[in-house]
């Protein structure tokens, strides 16, 4: 733990806790499976005017209240979001019933329970088109439903399918139509869940199943990946060797379901999951692949067969336009957690995230890239050059007010104008009643120059502070930049349930894994 940050606790303390961690609770989807799909039609979607465009034989869904960007049209929030979802189902996209030979090779057992979603993702996509960040957002994620309450984010789906259903049944609706409403329900409520706790607006869906993930990797010959040590694990049933080797579609299933024996839980399964798919990018981005008409045959089956797409999403057009993205330039990240021990309100294990530092950590990874509609004579565009007399302090944002988001934004901002802002986060209650600028000299000018920049905040002094670090307090009397966008914001009610044991320093974060390099990176 670094001395800024320890200083910066001696304002807010932590509160303690005695609570070691856990693994994260049972269940869990058979294998990453949601991006696989996205990431063929985004980086094979070329290779398939090869062979013939994906027509009617691809599902899709409407009605699902999305943002509806497209390709590099610019969106209003600065990138085209597309959510990823794993779907545990018995059928393929055209609800067909899998064969029994197919879920024998599934090797994945009987499943409790409809409309699991154990894998939600997003990928982010600047407007300039320069990098796609796929973003985990873990199963156990505790989220609150505007509708149906506090739970775990993959039960979403499957709750707000529930409630349509139950509400058709009085109706006395056919089979048919509850069918059909229940998914269409699910997923957008699912997608109103997303969008709320990441601060995105979702322009685009995919869905895929079970056997999705098996025709998929087999399609592109199978994918490398690298272990450190060599496991065995009778639940998942994986069974492999240290080192590098190349997994065919079961396999490899078998390898992403993994997560006993693994330090943080799901958290490490989410980065042996991420190794995978950037490795299966790398194979996609390779020559030979894109180049082979039996493979794009392959691929495209296998979309067709697996996949559903919103029904207004033109996949060629976004494939096409996004075609000279570098392998190094595709990265898998997970959202910062606070906690993986967390009680709900019914003592399930969840957990725990900051809904501001999730948001935050989504606008990081825009850049410095202005949105469209800031005005061109100044405003509130980036400088890229923070005030001198602050340029080497260290700034730590914290949101002591009701809205949500809003250091995140605030911290956004400070760091587009090139300040170093090493910390986003909720302050305690009751610590502070007001905005300010809080810095350990009375006579700081970097101090003073941050509070002019942020619409001339008071200055505070903390003695437990050095020279070089401040601390930017938001409060619901904030009116500098991104704060009237802010207040025009929805609101959140901020973290849900309660945290277990916190990580010491700052919220964990998984690495940051790319889809170049040599080859698969090595995980446990």
């Amino acid at each position: 733990m670094s001395e800024h940050y320890r200083q910066v606790r001696a304002i807010q303390p932590a509160p303690d806790s005695d609570t070691r961690i856990r693994q994260a609770g049972p269940g869990g989807l058979k294998g990453v499976i949601a991006v696989l799909s996205v990431l063929v039609l985004v980086f094979a979607g070329v290779g398939y005017l090869t062979v013939g465009r994906l027509g009617n034989e691809v599902a899709s869904a409407g009605n699902l209240s999305l943002g509806g960007g497209q390709g590099m049209k610019k969106a209003p929030d600065g990138a085209t979001d597309i959510l990823l979802v794993g779907s545990d189902s018995r059928t393929d996209a055209q609800g067909n019933p899998l064969s029994q030979e197919e879920l024998a090779s599934l090797n994945a057992g009987v499943e409790e329970g409809e409309h699991n979603t154990d894998t939600i993702m997003v990928i982010r996509v600047p407007n300039d088109g320069s990098s796609a960040t796929a973003v985990s957002i873990p199963r156990d994620t505790y989220v609150k439903d505007d509708e149906l309450g506090n739970m775990k984010i993959n039960g979403v789906f499957a709750a707000h399918a529930a409630e349509r259903r139950s509400e058709l049944e009085a109706e006395g609706a056919d089979e048919q139509r509850i069918a059909r409403e229940e998914l269409a329900a699910g997923r957008e409520g699912l997608v109103t869940t997303v969008a709320e706790l990441t601060g995105i607006e979702v322009d685009h869906y995919a869905e895929i199943g079970l056997l999705g993930f098996v025709l998929l990797t087999d399609a592109v010959g199978g994918v490398d990946v690298c272990l450190n040590e060599p496991v065995q694990d009778e639940f998942s049933g994986a069974d492999f060797p240290a080192g590098r080797q190349t997994l065919d579609g079961v396999e490899a299933l078998k390898f992403v379901r993994q997560r006993h024996g693994l330090p943080r839980g799901d958290l490490d399964r989410v980065t042996r999951q991420q190794a995978f798919m950037a490795s299966m990018v790398q194979k996609l981005l390779s020559a030979g692949t894109l180049t082979n008409p039996g493979r794009l045959n392959d691929l495209r089956g296998a979309v067709e067969r697996s996949v559903v797409i919103d029904e207004d999403w033109d996949v060629m057009s976004f494939a096409a336009q996004l075609s000279n993205l570098a392998g190094g330039n595709v990265t898998f990240t997970t959202i910062p957690v606070t906690s993986l021990d967390g009680v709900g309100d019914y003592g399930e294990s969840i957990v725990t995230v900051d809904p501001d530092q999730v948001r935050g950590f989504m606008d990081d990874l825009l850049g410095a890239e202005e949105e469209e509609g800031q005005p061109e004579d100044g405003g509130d565009q980036p400088s890229g050059e923070p005030a001198a007399a602050a340029s080497d302090a260290e700034l730590h944002v914290l949101n002591a007010g009701s809205v949500s988001g809003l250091a995140g934004s605030v911290g956004g901002w400070l760091e587009e104008h090139g300040y170093n802002v090493a910390e986003v986060s909720n302050a305690l209650e009751g610590i502070y009643t007001e905005s300010q600028v809080v810095t350990g000299d009375a006579d700081s000018e970097a101090a003073k120059a941050v509070a002019e920049e942020l619409g001339g905040l008071p200055v505070t002094v903390n003695e437990g502070l050095d020279a070089d670090t401040l601390v930017v307090v938001t409060h619901d009397d904030y009116a500098g930049p991104q704060g009237e966008q802010m207040a025009e914001a929805p609101s959140g009610d901020g973290s849900v349930g309660e945290p277990g044991a916190d990580f010491g320093t700052e919220p964990e974060a998984s690495p940051e894994i790319d889809a170049g390099g040599d080859g698969p990176r090595c995980v446990n």
